[in-house]
């Protein structure tokens, strides 16, 4: 019963479709014009809805640009699936960094801002206690501290990308960006015990 107290109410499968498209143009706006120029009116012109529709789904701006956050996380998470190989896993982040330097903009805000990381980065203890389980197993002895590694790692990972190409290398290509970042991580990886076998 949809009315009863305590139960959430239920969401149509097309919600849930209209509202990912709208994040999904919402995205491409911030990469084509910058955050700046995201409104709601913009996304419900880009989107060829009303705006009831657009507020409906997001309640003010800042609702629209924390789904946008939302989302850009969710897509560096699915970096560190298990199943994935490790360099892939570095090939898809790097990748990502190259191509959306405005939503990685907002995603380094949030990143370095205040408030518990767990908010943006549901996986954080995971990743922090399986690296101090490889450290333990591996560099027996060698005392790291797993919290401060991971957000090394993390933030070279996700800022070190854009500054290799608007700083140091801007005329190299995606394939030569992603290809150095990738070996120059598994060397790092491989000094530290961390550096998965390939099968």
């Amino acid at each position: 019963m949809s009315g009863e107290a305590g139960l959430a109410p239920r969401r149509y499968k097309a919600f849930d479709e209209t509202h990912q498209i709208l994040i999904e143009i919402a995205v491409r706006l911030i990469a084509d014009r910058g955050v700046d120029a995201l409104s709601l009116s913009a996304l419900a012109r880009e989107a060829d809805v009303n705006r009831t529709t657009v507020y409906y789904h997001f309640k003010d701006r800042d609702a629209l640009v924390d789904a946008v956050k939302l989302w850009s996380s969710e897509q560096i998470v699915r970096a560190f699936r298990p199943e994935l190989p490790q360099p892939q896993r570095i090939d898809y982040i790097t990748s990502f960094v190259i191509a959306n330097p405005e939503i990685m903009k907002l995603w380094i805000e949030e990143f370095t801002s205040g408030g518990d990381i767990r908010a943006s980065y549901p996986h954080w203890d995971a990743l922090v206690s399986g690296i101090g389980r490889s450290f333990a197993e591996n560099l027996p002895g060698e005392e790291v501290d797993a919290e401060v590694y991971c957000v090394l790692m993390l933030s070279a990972a996700l800022v070190g990308p854009r500054v290799f190409r608007n700083r140091v290398r801007p005329e190299a290509s995606d394939a030569e960006v992603i290809e150095r970042f990738r070996k120059e991580q598994q060397r790092a990886l491989r000094r530290d015990g961390l550096l998965e076998v390939e099968d």
